[in-house]
């Protein structure tokens, strides 16, 4: 449930996820709302380059009738990996409860796909591992579409 401190704001982009220009709005805290500052507070199920906790400038828009999103100031170190379900087999809620326990929250958008969170606390390595194994099992398919400093590696090729 939303509090007094948490504001929605409306990102307008071109998703390569859907493949046209589309739109999203998400939650986010009141930094400093003269100076247009906001922290996310969820995870994006399609802005691209965003994740929780980054910090946004936005201001009131005439035309769109709330606050929309300019740039990004500064970055949480948290990603964003967005997941689709390919096995029919496997649960949403089974997904998750293995990105929990890897200390990875997410959300589901339907039956099939999820927004998932690295926390920029959180070893990325077994976390790639297991998205890797699952891509090639056909399980799943996925995209980094928001990988921070914090998680990225050098010829980030890993054995099976």
């Amino acid at each position: 449930m939303p509090n007094d401190n948490l504001v929605k704001i409306l990102f307008n982009f071109y998703s390569d996820i859907l493949e046209e220009q589309t739109n999203e709005t998400m939650w986010a805290e009141v930094i400093d709302g003269e100076k247009g500052l906001y922290k996310i507070d969820n995870i994006p199920f399609y802005v691209p380059r965003l994740a929780s906790g980054d910090i946004v400038l936005a201001e009131y828009d005439e035309a769109q009738s709330m606050l929309t999103y300019l740039e990004t100031i500064e970055y949480s170190g948290n990603s964003t990996i967005h997941i689709i379900i390919m096995d029919e087999e496997l649960e949403m809620e089974r997904l998750i409860n293995l990105f929990e326990e890897m200390d990875c929250p997410s959300e589901g958008f339907n039956e099939r796909y999820l927004a998932l969170e690295i926390p920029a606390n959180v070893d990325y390595i077994p976390v790639k591992r297991m998205l890797d194994q699952m891509e090639k099992d056909e399980v799943i398919g996925y995209a980094e579409t928001c990988l921070s400093v914090n998680h990225q590696y050098k010829d980030f090729h890993l054995p099976l």
